[in-house]
């Protein structure tokens, strides 16, 4: 199934839309945005670039606590 996009009036009356998993976790929220059409504008971008966006992976390396077993490391995420 499918992610739900919903688009709504913040606090401040802009326009914003959220991304939600299929049980409703909220995974994504969007800037604030001065119109509607603006908001599907940026819903439209998000539709098109999520799919193909690189991973860039700015996680620095955590130290090894002497004694926890150590956990294998899978391939580099470019």
């Amino acid at each position: 199934m499918a992610a739900v996009i919903e688009l709504f009036h913040d606090r401040d009356d802009a326009y914003r839309f959220r991304l939600k998993t299929p049980d409703g976790t909220v995974i994504a929220v969007s800037k604030p945005f001065p119109d509607k059409a603006a908001a599907v504008a940026g819903i439209r971008a998000v539709r098109e670039c999520a799919g193909t966006g690189l991973i860039t992976d700015l996680c620095l390396p955590r130290p090894h606590t002497a004694g926890a077993p150590r956990r294998p490391v899978g391939p580099a995420i470019n």
